[in-house]
Protein backbone atom coordinates (compact mmCIF):
# COMPACT_ATOMS: atom_id res chain seq x y z
CA UNK A 1 0.00 0.00 0.00
CA UNK A 2 1.72 3.18 -1.17
CA UNK A 3 1.13 6.48 0.69
CA UNK A 4 -1.99 8.39 -0.34
CA UNK A 5 -1.44 11.33 -2.71
CA UNK A 6 -4.51 12.88 -1.07
CA UNK A 7 -4.64 14.30 2.47
CA UNK A 8 -7.74 15.40 4.44
CA UNK A 9 -7.47 18.97 5.68
CA UNK A 10 -8.83 18.47 9.16
CA UNK A 11 -11.70 17.02 11.12
CA UNK A 12 -15.13 17.54 9.57
CA UNK A 13 -17.50 16.29 12.27
CA UNK A 14 -17.94 13.76 15.05
CA UNK A 15 -21.27 11.95 15.38
CA UNK A 16 -22.24 10.60 18.77
CA UNK A 17 -25.30 9.02 20.43
CA UNK A 18 -27.77 10.50 22.89
CA UNK A 19 -30.80 8.87 24.49
CA UNK A 20 -32.53 12.21 25.13
CA UNK A 21 -32.56 14.77 22.31
CA UNK A 22 -34.12 17.55 24.41
CA UNK A 23 -31.59 17.28 27.23
CA UNK A 24 -28.83 17.01 24.63
CA UNK A 25 -30.06 20.19 22.91
CA UNK A 26 -30.29 22.03 26.23
CA UNK A 27 -26.73 21.10 27.19
CA UNK A 28 -24.93 21.75 23.93
CA UNK A 29 -26.63 25.08 23.27
CA UNK A 30 -27.31 26.25 26.82
CA UNK A 31 -24.08 25.16 28.53
CA UNK A 32 -21.51 24.79 25.76
CA UNK A 33 -22.99 27.65 23.75
CA UNK A 34 -22.97 25.89 20.38
CA UNK A 35 -25.59 26.65 17.75
CA UNK A 36 -28.09 24.06 16.55
CA UNK A 37 -27.46 24.45 12.82
CA UNK A 38 -29.51 21.52 11.51
CA UNK A 39 -32.44 19.64 13.02
CA UNK A 40 -33.11 16.57 10.92
CA UNK A 41 -33.34 12.77 11.16
CA UNK A 42 -30.97 9.90 10.65
CA UNK A 43 -31.30 9.21 6.94
CA UNK A 44 -31.07 5.44 7.54
CA UNK A 45 -33.41 5.44 10.58
CA UNK A 46 -35.98 8.21 10.28
CA UNK A 47 -37.39 7.50 13.75
CA UNK A 48 -34.22 9.06 15.21
CA UNK A 49 -33.40 12.75 15.42
CA UNK A 50 -30.05 13.86 14.02
CA UNK A 51 -28.98 17.13 15.63
CA UNK A 52 -25.99 19.14 14.36
CA UNK A 53 -24.26 21.59 16.73
CA UNK A 54 -21.57 23.91 15.41
CA UNK A 55 -20.22 27.45 15.37
CA UNK A 56 -22.35 30.42 14.32
CA UNK A 57 -22.16 29.57 10.61
CA UNK A 58 -22.16 25.78 10.78
CA UNK A 59 -18.61 25.78 9.43
CA UNK A 60 -17.09 22.46 8.33
CA UNK A 61 -14.82 21.27 11.13
CA UNK A 62 -17.04 22.61 13.89
CA UNK A 63 -19.84 20.03 13.84
CA UNK A 64 -20.60 17.79 16.80
CA UNK A 65 -23.70 15.80 15.87
CA UNK A 66 -25.97 13.36 17.68
CA UNK A 67 -28.33 10.52 16.78
CA UNK A 68 -31.13 10.04 19.33
CA UNK A 69 -31.61 6.38 20.13
CA UNK A 70 -33.28 5.04 23.34
CA UNK A 71 -30.32 2.86 24.32
CA UNK A 72 -28.42 2.27 27.59
CA UNK A 73 -25.23 4.15 28.37
CA UNK A 74 -22.07 3.18 26.55
CA UNK A 75 -19.61 0.98 28.44
CA UNK A 76 -16.24 2.52 27.52
CA UNK A 77 -13.46 0.34 26.20
CA UNK A 78 -11.34 -0.59 23.23
CA UNK A 79 -12.07 -0.24 19.51
CA UNK A 80 -13.84 3.07 19.97
CA UNK A 81 -13.58 6.85 19.89
CA UNK A 82 -13.04 7.75 23.53
CA UNK A 83 -12.74 11.55 23.63
CA UNK A 84 -13.64 14.46 21.37
CA UNK A 85 -11.65 17.68 21.50
CA UNK A 86 -13.28 21.09 21.21
CA UNK A 87 -11.12 24.12 20.46
CA UNK A 88 -11.52 27.44 22.27
CA UNK A 89 -9.72 30.79 21.92
CA UNK A 90 -6.35 31.33 23.61
CA UNK A 91 -6.69 32.25 27.27
CA UNK A 92 -10.14 30.65 27.64
CA UNK A 93 -9.49 27.52 29.68
CA UNK A 94 -9.77 29.26 33.07
CA UNK A 95 -13.10 30.80 32.06
CA UNK A 96 -14.38 27.43 30.91
CA UNK A 97 -13.23 25.67 34.08
CA UNK A 98 -15.22 28.10 36.20
CA UNK A 99 -18.22 28.01 33.84
CA UNK A 100 -18.46 24.21 33.84
CA UNK A 101 -17.94 23.87 37.59
CA UNK A 102 -20.71 26.41 38.20
CA UNK A 103 -22.99 24.01 36.35
CA UNK A 104 -22.00 21.07 38.50
CA UNK A 105 -19.59 19.39 36.08
CA UNK A 106 -16.28 17.88 37.12
CA UNK A 107 -13.32 19.20 35.14
CA UNK A 108 -9.77 17.88 35.02
CA UNK A 109 -6.81 19.88 33.68
CA UNK A 110 -4.40 17.59 31.78
CA UNK A 111 -1.66 17.90 29.18
CA UNK A 112 -1.79 16.14 25.82
CA UNK A 113 0.89 16.47 23.15
CA UNK A 114 2.34 19.40 25.06
CA UNK A 115 -0.96 21.34 25.09
CA UNK A 116 -3.09 22.13 28.16
CA UNK A 117 -6.53 20.51 27.98
CA UNK A 118 -9.61 20.63 30.18
CA UNK A 119 -11.36 17.25 30.33
CA UNK A 120 -15.03 16.84 31.27
CA UNK A 121 -18.09 14.79 30.33
CA UNK A 122 -21.60 15.77 29.35
CA UNK A 123 -24.54 14.53 31.48
CA UNK A 124 -24.68 11.23 29.54
CA UNK A 125 -20.96 10.55 29.95
CA UNK A 126 -19.84 11.78 26.52
CA UNK A 127 -16.12 12.44 27.03
CA UNK A 128 -14.99 15.87 25.86
CA UNK A 129 -11.85 17.97 26.15
CA UNK A 130 -11.27 21.69 25.60
CA UNK A 131 -8.00 22.82 24.05
CA UNK A 132 -6.83 26.24 22.88
CA UNK A 133 -5.76 27.05 19.33
CA UNK A 134 -6.41 26.24 15.71
CA UNK A 135 -8.43 28.16 13.13
CA UNK A 136 -10.99 30.67 14.33
CA UNK A 137 -14.69 29.90 14.28
CA UNK A 138 -17.71 32.10 13.54
CA UNK A 139 -19.30 33.70 16.58
CA UNK A 140 -22.94 32.88 17.30
CA UNK A 141 -24.66 36.00 18.59
CA UNK A 142 -27.34 33.93 20.31
CA UNK A 143 -24.88 31.96 22.41
CA UNK A 144 -24.93 32.22 26.21
CA UNK A 145 -21.12 31.98 26.07
CA UNK A 146 -19.31 35.31 25.56
CA UNK A 147 -17.92 35.78 22.05
CA UNK A 148 -14.31 35.72 23.25
CA UNK A 149 -14.70 32.24 24.76
CA UNK A 150 -16.98 30.45 22.28
CA UNK A 151 -16.02 27.04 20.92
CA UNK A 152 -14.18 27.45 17.60
CA UNK A 153 -14.48 23.91 16.28
CA UNK A 154 -13.32 20.36 16.76
CA UNK A 155 -9.96 19.55 18.30
CA UNK A 156 -8.05 16.26 18.44
CA UNK A 157 -10.19 13.11 18.41
CA UNK A 158 -8.93 10.25 20.60
CA UNK A 159 -9.25 6.58 19.64
CA UNK A 160 -8.58 3.70 22.03
CA UNK A 161 -7.33 0.51 20.39
CA UNK A 162 -5.81 -2.84 21.40
CA UNK A 163 -2.90 -2.27 19.00
CA UNK A 164 -1.41 0.36 16.75
CA UNK A 165 -1.31 -1.79 13.63
CA UNK A 166 -3.34 -2.02 11.36
CA UNK A 167 -5.11 1.27 12.15
CA UNK A 168 -1.82 3.13 11.79
CA UNK A 169 -1.29 1.57 8.37
CA UNK A 170 -4.76 2.62 7.20
CA UNK A 171 -4.36 6.17 8.48
CA UNK A 172 -0.95 6.72 6.92
CA UNK A 173 -1.28 4.70 3.72
CA UNK A 174 -4.94 5.07 2.81
CA UNK A 175 -5.69 8.49 4.30
CA UNK A 176 -2.30 10.18 4.08
CA UNK A 177 -1.90 11.12 7.75
CA UNK A 178 1.60 11.57 9.19
CA UNK A 179 3.00 10.24 12.47
CA UNK A 180 3.56 13.34 14.60
CA UNK A 181 5.00 12.04 17.88
CA UNK A 182 3.89 10.36 21.06
CA UNK A 183 3.12 11.32 24.66
CA UNK A 184 2.24 9.53 27.92
CA UNK A 185 -1.49 9.05 28.46
CA UNK A 186 -2.49 11.48 31.25
CA UNK A 187 -4.91 8.87 32.63
CA UNK A 188 -2.43 5.98 32.62
CA UNK A 189 1.15 7.30 32.20
CA UNK A 190 2.45 3.82 31.31
CA UNK A 191 0.21 3.88 28.23
CA UNK A 192 1.50 5.61 25.08
CA UNK A 193 -0.62 7.85 22.87
CA UNK A 194 0.38 8.19 19.21
CA UNK A 195 -0.44 11.40 17.32
CA UNK A 196 -1.33 11.40 13.61
CA UNK A 197 -1.60 14.68 11.74
CA UNK A 198 -3.49 15.72 8.62
CA UNK A 199 -0.77 18.27 7.87
CA UNK A 200 -0.12 19.16 4.25
CA UNK A 201 3.28 17.94 3.09
CA UNK A 202 4.75 21.46 3.28
CA UNK A 203 3.73 22.02 6.92
CA UNK A 204 5.34 20.36 9.97
CA UNK A 205 2.11 20.14 11.99
CA UNK A 206 -1.57 20.18 11.22
CA UNK A 207 -2.56 21.62 14.59
CA UNK A 208 -5.27 20.50 17.03
CA UNK A 209 -8.04 20.78 14.40
CA UNK A 210 -6.33 18.15 12.25
CA UNK A 211 -5.15 15.37 14.57
CA UNK A 212 -6.15 11.88 15.65
CA UNK A 213 -4.68 10.57 18.92
CA UNK A 214 -4.43 6.78 19.23
CA UNK A 215 -4.29 5.32 22.75
CA UNK A 216 -3.02 1.74 22.79
CA UNK A 217 -4.04 -0.63 25.59
CA UNK A 218 -4.46 -4.34 24.75
CA UNK A 219 -5.75 -5.07 28.26
CA UNK A 220 -9.09 -3.28 27.80
CA UNK A 221 -12.24 -5.12 26.70
CA UNK A 222 -14.09 -3.80 23.65
CA UNK A 223 -16.46 -0.90 24.26
CA UNK A 224 -20.17 -1.62 24.41
CA UNK A 225 -21.87 1.04 22.23
CA UNK A 226 -24.58 3.23 23.70
CA UNK A 227 -25.62 6.72 24.72
CA UNK A 228 -22.65 8.86 25.62
CA UNK A 229 -20.49 7.13 23.02
CA UNK A 230 -19.31 8.11 19.54
CA UNK A 231 -20.79 6.52 16.42
CA UNK A 232 -18.18 7.73 13.90
CA UNK A 233 -15.73 10.47 13.00
CA UNK A 234 -15.42 12.35 9.72
CA UNK A 235 -12.44 13.96 8.00
CA UNK A 236 -12.67 16.99 5.69
CA UNK A 237 -11.93 16.66 1.99
CA UNK A 238 -12.18 19.40 -0.65
CA UNK A 239 -15.26 19.17 -2.85
CA UNK A 240 -13.18 18.84 -6.00
CA UNK A 241 -11.30 15.81 -4.60
CA UNK A 242 -14.36 13.77 -3.66
CA UNK A 243 -14.42 11.48 -6.69
CA UNK A 244 -10.63 11.11 -6.54
CA UNK A 245 -10.93 9.91 -2.94
CA UNK A 246 -13.57 7.39 -3.92
CA UNK A 247 -11.37 6.03 -6.71
CA UNK A 248 -8.31 6.02 -4.43
CA UNK A 249 -9.94 3.96 -1.65
CA UNK A 250 -11.56 1.59 -4.13
CA UNK A 251 -8.21 1.17 -5.87
CA UNK A 252 -6.68 0.03 -2.59
CA UNK A 253 -9.27 -2.72 -2.35
CA UNK A 254 -11.01 -1.20 0.66
CA UNK A 255 -14.69 -2.05 1.08
CA UNK A 256 -16.28 1.37 1.39
CA UNK A 257 -19.86 2.59 1.26
CA UNK A 258 -19.23 4.12 -2.13
CA UNK A 259 -20.28 7.70 -2.74
CA UNK A 260 -23.18 8.80 -0.51
CA UNK A 261 -25.07 12.07 -0.98
CA UNK A 262 -26.01 13.45 2.46
CA UNK A 263 -27.49 16.60 0.88
CA UNK A 264 -25.41 19.02 3.03
CA UNK A 265 -22.18 17.24 2.14
CA UNK A 266 -21.04 14.14 0.25
CA UNK A 267 -19.58 11.18 2.11
CA UNK A 268 -17.59 7.97 1.82
CA UNK A 269 -17.56 5.56 4.78
CA UNK A 270 -15.02 2.90 5.69
CA UNK A 271 -14.76 0.84 8.89
CA UNK A 272 -11.07 0.32 9.54
CA UNK A 273 -9.89 -3.12 10.74
CA UNK A 274 -10.14 -2.35 14.47
CA UNK A 275 -13.72 -1.15 14.23
CA UNK A 276 -13.60 2.64 13.93
CA UNK A 277 -16.02 4.00 11.34
CA UNK A 278 -14.27 6.73 9.36
CA UNK A 279 -16.18 9.04 7.04
CA UNK A 280 -14.75 11.38 4.45
CA UNK A 281 -17.02 14.41 4.02
CA UNK A 282 -16.89 17.36 1.66
CA UNK A 283 -17.11 20.96 2.83
CA UNK A 284 -20.07 21.72 0.60
CA UNK A 285 -22.81 22.36 -0.24
CA UNK A 286 -23.20 23.33 3.45
CA UNK A 287 -26.12 23.86 5.82
CA UNK A 288 -27.39 27.01 4.12
CA UNK A 289 -28.32 25.05 0.98
CA UNK A 290 -31.87 24.64 2.29
CA UNK A 291 -32.22 27.20 5.14
CA UNK A 292 -31.70 30.90 5.62
CA UNK A 293 -28.32 31.24 7.41
CA UNK A 294 -30.00 33.46 10.01
CA UNK A 295 -32.48 30.70 10.90
CA UNK A 296 -30.45 27.49 10.81
CA UNK A 297 -31.81 24.70 13.00
CA UNK A 298 -35.15 26.32 13.76
CA UNK A 299 -37.33 23.83 11.89
CA UNK A 300 -37.15 20.15 11.00
CA UNK A 301 -35.34 19.86 7.67
CA UNK A 302 -35.33 16.67 5.62
CA UNK A 303 -33.11 15.59 2.76
CA UNK A 304 -35.07 15.86 -0.51
CA UNK A 305 -35.55 12.11 -0.89
CA UNK A 306 -37.27 12.02 2.54
CA UNK A 307 -39.53 15.02 1.97
CA UNK A 308 -42.46 12.93 0.60
CA UNK A 309 -42.51 11.11 3.95
CA UNK A 310 -42.54 14.26 6.10
CA UNK A 311 -45.96 13.72 7.70
CA UNK A 312 -45.16 10.20 8.92
CA UNK A 313 -41.64 11.16 9.99
CA UNK A 314 -42.85 14.14 12.03
CA UNK A 315 -45.56 11.99 13.63
CA UNK A 316 -42.89 9.67 15.00
CA UNK A 317 -40.78 12.41 16.60
CA UNK A 318 -41.22 14.15 19.94
CA UNK A 319 -41.24 17.95 19.36
CA UNK A 320 -38.21 19.79 20.76
CA UNK A 321 -38.28 23.12 22.56
CA UNK A 322 -36.29 25.86 20.85
CA UNK A 323 -32.56 26.11 21.40
CA UNK A 324 -31.15 28.58 23.88
CA UNK A 325 -31.01 32.17 22.60
CA UNK A 326 -29.62 35.27 24.24
CA UNK A 327 -27.45 35.50 27.33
Amino acid sequence: MTPSPLVPHGLHHVTAVTANAQANLDFYTGVLGLRLVKKTVNQDDVTAYHLFFADGAGSPGSDLTFFEWPVPREVPGNNSVTRTGLRVPAGSLDWWAAHLRERGLEVQPVTRAGRPHLDFSDPEGQRLSLVEGGPGGVVWEGSPVPAGHQILGLGPVELTLPGLFPTERVLTRAYGLQAAGTYPDPEVPERTVHVYSMAPSDQPSGGPHAELHLRVDPSLPPARPGAGGVHHLALRVPDDQYHAWSAHLTGLGLRTSGEVDRHWFHSIYYREPQGILIELATDGPGFAVDEDPAHLGETLVLAPFLEPRRASIEAGLTPLRAQTAGR
